[in-house]
């Protein structure tokens, strides 16, 4: 039995309530959508907001560089069968977005925070969560997010001070079992994730890794892939007491299997059965406009975001399940990074032969990038008018973060 959210102190209690109305002001002007203006008014109030927020309360953090938003729409699910969760899992993943999102739901016993990796120390250092869920660690734009081997040596850093805490942890990623390798209770799950580029060598040691199938160690020290309690099959997943269970999800691809065990795992961990877990996860259809379908002048677009090297892998694989055209959308406004040098390393090739459209605001760049993987291509920056050249019928459109979320506003305005 959980105890209920502390009562909030009296400075914190005016923070949030300021803070509230900050949110609501900023929605009716139009602003935005109020997810982190009042968390970001309440702590400038009260800096421990967050830390007396998330007193009382059983708190599962999740982070990575790809997948949160999922994952934590699919824990919050699966933990709803224990009580009230509070949950940001709109993707304001910052400490001003957890903040507001703990502040709208002041009584739930549960909480499921989506965290930016850079923020973890920060994040698991207020809130002292129950369990801490770690997906992956790969590449992201260098001039945001900053190198990946210091931030898993960030997230080591933090995990080793978590003493009461489950780690779940992804053991096919090099990166994530080296940031959960010392943790105090740690369980790891089998992903099949197939991204290695960024983990050619030891992140502890600078020694290669060296890979067997899906098992892998490092040649000149003791890191090596741990027996996982759980394992991702093809549309199934077998849990620690070898039960296997069918996934069915809703949501298509691998790394969305993927995700799904990572949060059964973790539902399990706050106290979810797991078959009662799995039955919750096939509802999760729709996860902030991701995997959407617009109808338009005659075309179905699915509607797929994707950030970095690794996420832009899974997506084209995702996509190459039916041969539909595509339009890949590419902005690189302060939100997803200015540098683009990344799309050198997705593997466009797999387009070759299919109809695509390059658009967004750096259509000219992608485009460049199109050329050289020999992918025949026409530029059209304006997306919606990408979608109305191609011919009538399905059309896969890719977007990164700023285009996709531009694109969902643009097409529930015309809806």
């Amino acid at each position: 039995m959980n105890d209920s959210p502390a009562r909030l102190p009296l400075r914190t209690a005016a923070a949030v309530k300021l803070g509230n109305l900050s949110s609501t002001l900023s929605q009716k002007m139009g602003l935005g959508a109020g997810g982190m203006i009042g968390g970001r008014v309440a702590l400038k109030l009260d800096p421990q907001a967050l830390g007396h927020l998330t007193q009382g309360r059983r708190v599962a953090v999740v982070t990575g560089t790809n997948g949160k938003t999922t994952s934590t729409m699919m824990l919050a699910r699966a933990v709803g069968a224990l009580g009230e969760v509070a949950t940001n899992h709109s993707g304001a993943n910052m400490p001003d977005g957890h903040v507001t999102a703990l502040s709208k739901q002041p009584d739930a016993p549960y909480a499921v925070l989506e965290c930016d990796e850079a923020y973890f120390p920060a994040v698991s250092g207020a809130s002292n969560p129950a369990v801490a869920v770690v997906l992956n660690l790969s590449r992201d734009q260098l001039d945001r997010v900053g190198e990946v081997r210091t931030i898993e040596r960030s997230l080591r850093d933090a995990i080793s001070k978590l003493r009461n805490c489950t780690i779940i942890a992804n053991c096919d990623d090099v990166m994530v079992t080296s940031a959960a390798w010392n943790a105090a209770k740690v369980v790891w799950v089998a992903t099949g994730t197939g991204w290695h580029h960024d983990s050619a060598s030891c992140p502890r040691c600078g020694s290669p890794i060296s890979w067997q199938g899906e098992h892998w160690h490092c040649t000149g020290c003791d890191l090596a892939r741990p027996h996982p309690n759980w394992i991702t099959t093809d549309e199934a997943m077998i849990t620690p007491e070898h039960q296997k269970l069918e996934l069915r999800l809703t949501l298509p691809g691998k790394f969305n299997q993927a995700n799904a065990v990572m949060a059964a795992a973790a539902a399990y961990a706050m106290g979810v059965p797991a078959d009662e877990a799995v039955r919750r996860l096939r509802g999760v259809s729709n996860v902030s406009g991701r995997y959407r379908t617009i109808q338009r002048n005659g075309r179905s677009a699915r509607l797929l975001l994707s950030k970095n090297p690794a996420g832009w892998s899974e997506t084209l694989t995702v996509v190459k399940e039916a041969h539909h055209p595509a339009v890949l959308v590419i902005n690189a406004q302060e939100a997803d990074g200015r540098d683009l040098s990344w799309l050198w390393d997705v593997p466009f090739e797999r387009l070759q032969g299919r109809t695509v459209i390059a658009s967004g605001e750096r259509a000219t760049d992608l485009a460049v990038r199109l050329t050289y993987a020999e992918v025949q291509h026409t530029i059209v920056p304006d997306p919606l008018k990408a979608i109305d050249q191609l011919p009538q019928g399905a059309v896969e459109v890719i977007a990164n973060y700023t285009a996709f979320r531009d694109l969902n506003a643009r097409a529930a305005a015309d809806e």
